[in-house]
């Protein structure tokens, strides 16, 4: 290629030579085409456009041609990977269109460019990259796996360049992400040596005096420790050559950010790194004899090293759940050094080298859900493939996160949904107070509804109003359940205050007209209007779909008719009594909340407590205290909704000859003077009064709601008992 003069004299003369370099690497499957078109692209970028330099001044098209070299010679990726690098940038600066890129150099290569412009844009809204979401969402952008592979070369080639770059703080960001974003991904990946080149060059920009201590005591101590090595091993490899193993011996020395991590981790000095360096291994033999020769050689190198019964790990007897098998020890050698060592065999050794994830739980690295296989047959396909071709690649699409999808919110926090989730979820995802007042959003700067679905890496803005509340069909809008819940919560709460209200409103119109308000009363009516629950009829009366003065006029109707009903009848139907006046409720000895005697109390209408019942505390809106039984009808829903509200109580005394209101309901036969002798049961009991019976018949069964004044629960199984027992009832219980 020509030079330019946006070119520096040292870009000027390096720029041949890595064209040259990588026209050498790619010209077994790169056919000569794509040489010329690919070179007049850059020619015309070159004239028409100044193409742009990076924050650290290194020009675009060097750039990248480093990084197609590490991408061709270190991961073994060319002919579309190489041309996808260098054509993405024209791409992005308009100098060639997309579809000039598909029509010149197939669809492969546009697959690619397509992923690194959607990468470039996730880069352009400033996220934090610190943040698992922002690598799942790297990750779920990149369809395709080659992109992965470019990401991680191109910040490899980058970090090499910055070595002596005056921005410092500009330094310090790419090592971080370095060290957090990439080199997780290369060990995922299986690029074993670039990740730990990636840690190490960041932990050397971003802790440079560690960084260099760690170094500088690695070479003091390297021709020493070689030497230790070697004599180590000899006796080993003499052992295992007389018991007539097949073998062969590894000797590494930990990487610099290894061993700062371990410092770090057991809070020791370099000196206290016991595996600074290990010995691995490998041996050659059938699967049928692998775990027998394995502990053979362990056997032998015990039998000459003493070993440290703390550091056994025995992945032989119990594979990790990646498949990694191994077995490490660590021996004590020659001047009282600790070593470690790895026994496997050569299948058990191209498992952990070509697992993907193999090491991954074991350097403290969560792994990405369903990640493992997948990544592995990427990692296996890369070692057997002869090239990068659209035939191998189209194996490698990452659907590691197709359920997901993660979104911005203005300032660029990251936020992880689930697929199908709408604005409305991602309002509550931020905030339960932000969801109930949503009222729309903006998704990438256009104004849209709640219903509106997301797709990874859109920026959302919520649009809120004071007056804005939950709505039931909200529940059908999202997708998340934390959302549904809220929403749910918010609703129940809404109802409450909503029928709270609705009551109040009742029982002031009964003081403004003058009216005694029975709850008994009350609930027959809402009964005889069609509500099985009495919440709905609150909630009508809050929504004003029923009117409060029509409700008391029914009520008055009722209370009128139940009254005229005084009859003795010949048999049940239309029988009724008037009620007699009987002993009020005010001197019972109730304890609120375990120690609280004296305390003002009233009996709950709805359930009729009477003394001898297990019984709760309800602290009413106007401050009383309200007596339920446990098994009242609504004890469920006070306790669910307003638990906070709930004290605890029971009896604790009686006066002498104290009575309380109950109702019995009875069903039976509606035979001649059937009442005549239920009521009759009751009279002769001395401690019950018969105040009131309201019956009603059809098809010769009769059913009725008796009110009885009683003493106490052990009198009221009395008198029940007694009712079961006259000819022709057939089922008695207390209402």
């Amino acid at each position: 290629m020509s030079d330019n003069t946006f070119f520096t004299v040292e870009e000027r003369q390096e720029l041949p030579v890595l064209y040259g370099r990588l026209l050498a690497m790619s010209s077994h499957d790169m056919v000569s085409c794509d040489y010329r078109q690919l070179k007049q692209h850059l020619k015309r970028w070159l004239s028409e456009r100044h193409p742009s330099r990076n924050v650290f001044g290194i020009h675009s098209i060097i750039h990248n041609l480093r990084t197609a070299i590490i991408v061709a010679e270190e991961i073994g990726l060319t002919h579309s990977t190489t041309l996808a690098i260098l054509l993405h940038d024209l791409v992005r600066q308009n100098i060639c269109s997309l579809k000039t890129v598909e029509d010149t150099y197939g669809k492969d290569v546009i697959k690619i460019v397509d992923g690194l412009l959607k990468i470039d844009e996730l880069y352009a809204k400033n996220p934090i990259v610190e943040s698992e979401n922002f690598r799942n969402l790297l990750l779920s952008f990149s369809q395709d796996v080659r992109v992965v592979f470019i990401m991680i070369a191109d910040r490899v080639n980058l970090m090499r360049q910055i070595r002596d770059t005056e921005n410092q703080e500009a330094r310090a960001q790419v090592a971080n992400e370095a060290a957090y974003l990439y080199a997780p991904l290369a060990h995922k990946l299986g690029l074993y040596k670039l990740k730990s080149e990636l840690e190490d060059l960041s932990l050397k920009y971003t802790q440079h005096n560690v960084y260099y201590d760690i170094k500088e005591k690695l070479n003091a101590t390297k021709a020493a420790r070689d030497s230790y090595i070697a004599n180590f091993i000899k006796p080993i490899e003499e052992k295992l050559n007389e018991n007539h193993l097949r073998f062969h011996i590894k000797g590494r020395t930990k990487s610099i950010h290894s061993i700062w991590q371990k410092m770090q981790k057991q809070k020791c000095p370099f000196s206290g790194v016991y595996d600074l360096f290990a010995i691995r291994i490998i041996l050659d033999t059938p699967l049928e004899r692998e775990k027998q020769e394995c502990w053979q050689v362990y056997s032998l190198v015990t039998d000459m090293y003493k070993p440290n019964p703390k550091r056994l790990r025995d992945w032989l007897s119990m594979p990790k759940s990646n498949g990694y098998e191994s077995l490490h020890i660590t021996v004590m050698g020659p001047e009282g050094k600790w070593v470690e060592i790895q026994i496997r065999t050569q299948r058990m050794d191209e498992i952990a080298e070509r697992g993907v994830a193999a090491h991954w739980r074991y350097k403290g690295v969560k792994a990405e859900q369903n990640s493992d296989e997948l990544l592995a047959n990427i990692r296996q396909q890369l070692e057997t493939a002869a090239s990068d071709s659209m035939e191998v690649m189209d194996q490698f699409k990452l659907e590691l996160y197709e359920d997901d999808l993660f979104v911005f919110s203005p300032k660029g926090d990251l936020y992880k949904l689930p697929k199908g989730s709408t604005v409305l979820d991602f309002a509550f995802s931020v905030h339960s107070k932000l969801g109930c007042r949503c009222v729309g959003g903006k998704v990438n700067g256009k104004n849209v509804t709640i219903r509106q679905q997301l797709q990874s890496g859109d920026q959302v803005e919520i649009l809120t109003s004071t007056s804005q509340t939950p709505k039931r069909d909200w529940l059908k809008i999202v997708a998340t359940s934390k959302a549904r819940t809220k929403i749910r919560q918010s609703l129940k709460e809404l109802e409450a205050r909503q029928t709270q209200f609705a009551k109040e409103t009742i029982e002031r119109k009964f003081k403004n007209r003058k009216m005694e308000f029975d709850e008994a009363t009350m609930m027959r009516l809402i009964k005889k209007m069609g509500y099985k629950v009495v919440t709905d009829f609150y909630q009508d009366i809050a929504d004003e779909h029923l009117d409060v003065n029509d409700v008391l006029d029914s009520y008055l109707e009722l209370q009128k008719k139940e009254t005229e009903q005084t009859e003795c009848a010949r048999s049940a139907e239309n029988y009724n009594i008037r009620p007699s006046d009987g002993q009020t409720a005010r001197d019972d000895v109730v304890v609120i909340d375990t120690n609280l005697k004296g305390v003002d109390f009233t009996l709950a209408k709805c359930c009729s407590p009477i003394y001898g019942d297990d019984v709760f505390g309800f602290v009413t809106v106007s401050g009383g205290i309200k007596i339920h039984r446990n098994d009242c009808p609504n004890a469920a829903t006070m306790k669910s909704r307003f638990g906070y509200r709930i004290v605890k109580a029971r009896w604790a005394g009686k006066s002498l000859g104290k009575q309380y209101p109950i109702q019995i309901r009875v069903v039976g036969h509606d035979d001649i003077g059937i009442i005549t002798n239920i009521t009759s049961v009751i009279n002769k009991e001395t401690s019950a009064v018969l105040r009131n019976i309201n019956i009603s018949s059809n098809d010769g069964l009769f059913s009725g709601i008796l009110t009885v004044m009683i003493d106490d629960t052990t009198r009221l199984e009395i008198l029940l008992k007694k009712i079961q027992s006259v000819k022709g009832v057939k089922q008695v219980n207390r209402n």
